[in-house]
């Protein structure tokens, strides 16, 4: 884990709560370059968007694409409060991120060390670099306490 990571992963963090007030799965990205300039951040927002894809991953690699005009991303860091699925982690590939960095396991659909493997399997011609668990527990408490208010009487 480097220096940052923890500070890029609040600003995540915050991305994510911005989520949760639109009543979206609260999961923020960041992505920062190579010299540690934020290029784009973004949240959730398949429910507003009416769109299936708008991940927050996908949604931050669409905006720092457009920014930089090209879909090419390498030497850039995503941040991202919750394992990527697969969807996502095939778009980081094909954006050539250098390096993911995530807060909490997602069980479920996480594609990184959950659910799946993707990396493992050898079959990518690209693979970042992975970090896991910065500040997993606050990044998992989030989405703990969105899903306990989803589920509680009355909601």
């Amino acid at each position: 884990m480097n220096a940052n990571d923890s500070a890029w992963m609040r600003q995540a963090l915050a991305q994510a709560q911005i989520a949760a007030d639109k009543d979206e799965v609260p999961v923020g990205a960041i992505l920062v370059d190579a010299q540690g300039n934020l290029i784009a951040a973004g949240h959730n927002q398949p429910i507003t968007a009416c769109d299936p894809s708008a991940h927050a991953e996908i949604v931050v690699l669409r905006a720092a694409a457009q920014k930089l005009a090209n879909y090419r991303l390498p030497g850039t860091t995503l941040y991202v409060t919750l394992e990527p699925c697969t969807m996502c982690v095939g778009a980081l590939v094909h954006a050539r991120v250098g390096r993911l960095v995530y807060g909490a396991a997602e069980p479920k659909t996480g594609a990184i060390e959950s659910a799946q493997r993707l990396f493992e399997t050898g079959k990518f011609n690209h693979q970042p670099q992975v970090e896991s668990g910065v500040l997993a527990d606050e990044c998992g408490a989030l989405l703990t306490q969105f899903f306990e208010n989803k589920r509680s009487p009355g909601k």
